[in-house]
């Protein structure tokens, strides 16, 4: 009897730290430009720094799936990271010496896809 208490009180306390965890989780939509498959690899590349757990980015749309632990990172200093890589969002202008070194076909200004 005593080692059922013992095994549901590990399972109870296991399930409420992970449970807790999980709330630490944000998802967060940005737009952020960029035209082709190369765009979207490197958004997502730049997307991935310390406390992003996933960043998606749709081609068609241009909208941006941040998941992320806000108590690792923030949104901002995501979209600063991609910035830099050279692709703006609403909230972050790109830097433009990375966007001048950006592939032609990932030229978004020129192409009017923002």
């Amino acid at each position: 009897m005593k080692r059922l208490i013992v095994f549901l009180s590990i399972i109870f306390f296991s399930s409420a730290v992970f449970a807790q965890q999980n709330k630490d989780i944000v998802t967060e939509h940005y737009k952020v430009s960029g035209n082709c498959e190369q765009c979207k690899k490197r958004i997502e590349n730049a997307a991935y720094i310390k406390g992003v757990k996933r960043a998606e980015w749709n081609k068609e749309t241009g909208d941006l799936t941040l998941i992320y632990r806000p108590s690792q990172t923030s949104a901002d200093a995501v979209l600063q990271h991609i910035a830099k890589a050279g692709h703006e969002s609403g909230q972050v202008k790109a830097d433009d010496a990375a966007y001048k070194k950006l592939p032609h076909c990932c030229a978004y200004k020129e192409t009017g896809k923002h």
